[in-house]
């Protein structure tokens, strides 16, 4: 076998391999990786053992990274929770690891990252370089077991305090909606002393996905107390983004919000919620996800080579918060605008 680079937003064989490959999911999508062209001008390309003019049977996505200020690399894929290559066996992933291997050092990358699910998939040349938490709901169950299996404390009088409260919800994908949830972003990040995405992201995440995309805002009396931001591929629910306003926690607005987007996600047939990875060390967060009811699993990142010791696992955008913290956050705002394209 030989390995070949195709552009996944032109070869028209890529979207008919995810459709048919179970492993799939909203990161390998040509909606997702318009967006992070349009907004970093990452590079997306695809290796794979079928040539031009024969089905396409496996895929293995990235994205072309050059920065002058983390150097040059593959990674699959930036800004990504997670990114299994699309293939059936172990001889295929093998084959493109190690062509993968070959250009590395033909185009003097710095290295391959790589998000796997699943620690089977990772090839021999590959190590572990970082460890998250991964969420995910299975929609199996009834919508009464799936509100039993919340816990009754946190997350069940949450919502029936929202509902008692008399909280409304609202749901589109247009700027309008983008534009409150951007605001209570900004709120979000301030608070945890961390740069916000770019506005200009989400407005091309609209863009890409249209009606695959919605806004979900909680509002109290006409004030936005929480907002999400969740995508739909296949039989998948994910959530990406979420954001709050820390004046009205005690009303329950996350967790309302989150429990309509289940029964939606319910009703429409759908099969999982991606509750999507979790720093280790973000106790909060995690449990938060294991009060939903969603299953607490691993998810690894791999590297060829390997992070040198002593120096940090990634390029991900720095959260040195006790710095930040003396920082004034306009100049954080305005840093994390102009550096997160060097962070994939």
């Amino acid at each position: 076998m030989s390995v070949h680079a195709i552009d996944p937003l032109l070869d028209e064989r890529w979207p008919d391999l995810l459709e048919r490959h179970s492993r799939a999911s909203v990161f390998h999508t040509r909606s997702w990786l318009r967006a992070l062209k349009a907004t970093y001008g990452y590079e997306p390309v695809a290796y794979t053992t079928n040539p031009s003019g024969l089905p396409l049977e496996n895929g293995w996505v990235f994205c072309r990274i050059r920065s002058w200020l983390t150097g040059r690399r593959l990674v699959s894929l930036p800004f990504s929770d997670h990114c299994d290559p699309l293939v059936e066996s172990p001889d295929e992933l093998l084959e493109i690891s190690r062509g993968l291997a070959t250009e590395r050092e033909k185009n003097r990358w710095r290295y391959i990252e790589c998000r796997f699910l699943s620690d089977q998939l990772a090839p021999e040349n590959f190590e572990r370089s970082e460890e998250f938490c991964f969420h995910r709901l299975d929609l199996q169950p009834s919508l009464d077991e799936l509100f039993r299996g919340l816990h009754k404390n946190s997350t069940q009088r949450k919502i029936r305090r929202a509902e008692r409260e008399g909280l409304t919800y609202e749901e589109g994908s247009s700027e309008e909606i983008l534009d409150e949830f951007y605001r209570l972003l900004l709120r979000t990040r301030k608070r945890h002393r961390v740069p916000p995405q770019p506005r200009r992201w989400f407005s091309n995440l609209l863009k890409c996905f249209g009606s695959q995309l919605k806004v979900r805002a909680a509002k109290n009396n006409g004030t936005p107390v929480a907002s999400i931001v969740t995508l739909r591929f296949k039989d998948t629910l994910v959530y990406k983004y979420g954001a709050a306003d820390e004046r009205f926690f005690s009303l329950g607005g996350m967790q309302f919000l989150l429990w309509q987007a289940i029964i939606e996600a319910k009703n429409e047939g759908l099969q999982q919620v991606d509750f999507g990875r979790s720093d280790l060390e973000a106790r909060g967060l995690n449990i938060f996800k294991d009060r939903l009811g969603a299953k607490r699993s691993s998810l690894s990142y791999f590297r060829n080579p390997p992070p040198s010791a002593g120096k940090p696992p990634s390029a991900r955008l720095p959260r040195h918060h006790r710095v930040l913290s003396h920082v004034p956050y306009s100049l954080v705002a305005t840093t994390g605008r102009l550096l997160y394209r060097h962070f994939g």
